[in-house]
Parts: C-alpha cells; sequence; structure tokens
C-alpha cells in the first residue's frame, strides 16, 4: 500500500501538472499560432528557443530559473516590489519551472496541427465575413482538435515526470514542493526500496495507460479521415451514353 506521504505526493503532482497543462494551453496555443502563420526572421530564433528544454539538461535549466527567481535574480528582485515574495520553494515556483519545462511539449504538436491545416479554411472563412476570432474558435480549433489533445496529453504527463528542474527550483518540502518523482528518490536513498517500487510502479502505469490512450486517439482520427478522403475521391461507375440508333 502507498504510504500518506506518497498519496500526498500524487495530489501534488497531479495539482501542479494540472495547472500547468492550463496555464501552457493558454500561453502556448497563441505562441504557437504565431510561429506557424509568421514568416519573420526572428521565428527560427524563436523556435529554437522553445524547443530548448527537450535537450537542455533539467539541471540547467532548473539552475537558471533558481538564480533568475531567487532574491537577487531579475524576476525576484520584481516579484519581490509586488509584494509576492520569491517563488524558489514554493508552490508557484514550481508551477512557473513546469511551465518552461513542458513548453515545446505543448506549442510544437499545436503548431504542427496549424500548419498542416493550410490556408484554405481561413479563405473560405473570411469569404463568408467571419471575423479572425470567429474563425479561430469555429473553423481552426475543431480541425487542430487532435493537436490540442496531443499537447495536452504530453504536456501533463511530461510535468507528472519531471525531477530535476523541481528539485532545484521547489526542493523538497513536503505537502509544499515534493512531487512524485522527488518522492521516489527519497525512498531509494533511505533504502525503502519496496516503498520506491510500489510508487514507480504507479507511475510506470500511469505512463504507459497515457501514452496508450494517445495512440488509440490518433489511430481512431487517422482512420476518420482516411474514410473520409476515400469517401470523396469515390467517384460512381456511369455507363457511356449510348447514341440513338439509326
Amino acid at each position: 500500500m502507498l504510504t500518506t506521504a506518497d498519496l500526498q505526493a500524487i495530489g501534488l503532482t497531479l495539482q501542479v501538472a494540472a495547472l500547468t497543462t492550463l496555464i501552457l494551453l493558454l500561453l502556448g496555443t497563441p505562441l504557437a499560432w504565431w510561429l506557424a502563420r509568421t514568416r519573420s526572421w526572428v521565428k527560427q530564433p524563436l523556435g529554437a528557443l522553445v524547443a530548448l528544454p527537450i535537450v537542455l539538461p533539467p539541471s540547467v535549466l532548473g539552475f537558471y530559473l533558481l538564480v533568475l527567481m531567487g532574491p537577487n535574480g531579475t524576476v525576484g528582485q520584481w516579484t519581490q516590489a509586488l509584494g509576492l515574495g520569491v517563488l524558489p520553494f514554493t508552490f508557484a515556483g514550481l508551477v512557473v519551472a513546469s511551465s518552461f519545462y513542458s513548453l515545446p511539449f505543448m506549442v510544437q504538436p499545436i503548431q504542427n496541427a496549424f500548419e498542416a491545416m493550410g490556408n484554405r479554411p481561413l479563405e473560405v472563412a473570411a469569404s463568408l465575413r467571419a471575423s479572425p476570432l470567429d474563425a479561430f474558435f469555429s473553423v481552426v480549433v475543431p480541425l487542430c482538435k487532435p493537436g490540442f489533445f496531443t499537447g495536452a496529453v504530453m504536456c501533463f504527463a511530461h510535468t507528472v515526470g519531471e525531477f530535476g528542474v523541481v528539485l532545484m527550483v521547489g526542493g523538497n518540502i513536503p505537502g509544499v514542493t515534493r512531487v512524485v518523482s522527488v518522492q521516489i528518490y527519497d525512498h531509494v536513498e533511505a533504502l525503502e526500496y519496496a516503498d520506491a517500487h510500489r510508487l514507480a510502479a504507479v507511475m510506470l502505469s500511469f505512463s504507459f495507460l497515457v501514452l496508450l490512450a494517445l495512440h488509440f486517439y490518433n489511430g481512431r482520427r487517422s482512420r476518420q479521415h482516411s474514410g473520409q478522403h476515400a469517401a470523396q475521391c469515390h467517384v460512381p461507375h456511369k455507363e457511356p451514353h449510348q447514341g440513338l440508333e439509326s
């Protein structure tokens, strides 16, 4: 059975992951839209910056976030001036760090969906006098729903499994910043291998089920799209017109 501390860590992890996913869905969507539509030279550097957490060691990202949000950092001085204190080793700091770390897992699937959609649906919407905002919510969002779903699922799952960034920025405070990955580390460090195995098995099962659901969803969407395409391309066979016999 899972311990009380394990259940507390699971609950905290789910809260962080859910809040991070919601924040990145709101902030990542306009960013993905701009990256998909712009022709500015800034697109490539900004796209590389968004993707940086994929290749950057989490401890490096966590260190720089810790410095920026610390008492002497730029962000830390700003939050202190607003009366918010400093963010490191708090739940809010954990969410901010998770948002930076999981940003590419939200932005890239949505950006790919926007780019795959093309310009034609927007041109049709414009010809029907739809406003840009109306066209986005009534045309773009339904067409790009798989991208939103994939981004949200991958962002949530990635946030649940993070370790280096949350340990650097959040530390190991029970009930405040101790997430599942840190709790497993504590079990191993204390030689509590049975407890670590049970909690790790829960996370392994969760990750597998999330990816399985994502594969089933994408597979079903692909089959539906193929069926619709085949129906549109089907041309009924007609007998050639016979002329009147003399």
